[in-house]
């Protein structure tokens, strides 16, 4: 997924096979940034130590983290495993709009993690899947049991899960395939030059601030968003719609923040000014269409803003009417 979603992840799940052959456009560049190039969810320590411990080989032998790489070396191995969590039930409200035996689509409330992670093993999305339905527990990844695509914590918005691992297979393929339509709100700052522009600026992890990721030209992964006006308040706000043609980690406010009208109140990629009105960043996964993975029936859901950007929109109405 602005990051807003997972599917980077579904593209190189944990403990895949690395194979890369070395062009000249990556010689010279250290094993360790290489990998980290290559691999934008996964930990900086745990690239070094899966160096460290000889699990990634160049031409077979064992390397520092810090060689610099030839061309028409091949970098191979794979990453130490982590070890599993267990994910355990916990009751955590979430509004469904639609459920059958093969999926459920619901709306995650903003200031909720998706899945456990580092920092988080406990009061997540998942937790409350895996409570709201047993048989989730046992669908796809271990971690993120269901999860096809995933929304930042403070994202709210429009999420599909899987109920069993056919479905969730064929999720994976239709997200993969770009066969699914994703419309998000959002406010940014600022008034656009125009009613409606597309963006296509590739995605990688940020040099510097490995908690961003940022547009990387010749380094990042393709990554494209078509945006509209909905509304403009005055010079200082404008509430728009953006369609992502592809599911890069934090993509709609990569990209808005290098189209110089970040989301507002996002503290990460803002620029801090007028944040402080807004209780977390205001994008919404607003409308979601897609074919059944089952009977291919077309499936096309809305689900309303959350209260609280609500009640900023109501505001907004207010003070530039």
């Amino acid at each position: 997924m602005d990051n807003s979603v997972i599917e980077d992840q579904m593209e190189q799940p944990c403990g895949d096979m690395i194979q890369i052959r070395i062009d000249i456009a990556q010689a010279g560049v250290r094993l360790d940034h290489l990998l980290v190039q290559h691999l934008p969810d996964t930990s900086r320590s745990r690239i070094t130590s899966s160096i460290k411990d000889g699990l990634i080989l160049v031409d077979g032998a064992q390397k520092k983290a810090s060689y610099k790489l030839k061309v028409g070396e091949s970098v191979a191995g794979s990453l130490f495993e982590l070890p599993p969590l267990e994910v355990l039930p916990e009751e955590i409200r979430f509004p469904i709009l639609f459920e059958d035996s093969s999926l459920i689509i619901l709306s995650k409330p903003p200031g909720l993690v998706v899945h456990p992670g580092s920092g988080n093993s406990s009061g997540t999305l998942v937790n409350g899947l895996v409570h709201y339905c047993e048989s989730i527990a046992g669908v796809g990844d271990v971690i993120r049991p269901g999860i096809v695509h995933r929304l930042d914590k403070d994202t709210s918005g429009l999420m599909v899960v899987a109920k069993n691992d056919s479905v969730h297979s064929k999720l994976v393929d239709i997200f993969k395939a770009r066969e699914i339509t994703k419309e998000y709100l959002a406010i940014v700052h600022g008034v656009m030059n125009r009613p409606s522009g597309r963006i296509v600026a590739p995605i990688g992890r940020h040099t510097v601030n490995r908690q961003k990721m940022a547009v990387r030209e010749g380094t990042g992964r393709y990554a494209a968003s078509n945006w509209r006006v909905i509304e403009e308040y005055g010079e200082s706000f404008s509430k728009i719609g953006v369609k992502i043609e592809t599911g890069r980690t934090h993509q709609i406010r990569v990209h808005m923040a290098h189209l110089k009208h970040p989301v507002a109140g996002d503290t990460l990629y803002g620029p801090g000014r007028n944040n402080k009105r807004f209780p977390r960043q205001m994008l919404h996964a607003w409308k979601l269409t897609f074919n059944h993975p089952v009977t291919s029936e077309k499936l096309s859901f809305t689900a309303p803003v959350w209260d609280d950007m609500g009640e900023i929109l109501n505001q907004l109405e207010t003070d530039f009417s």
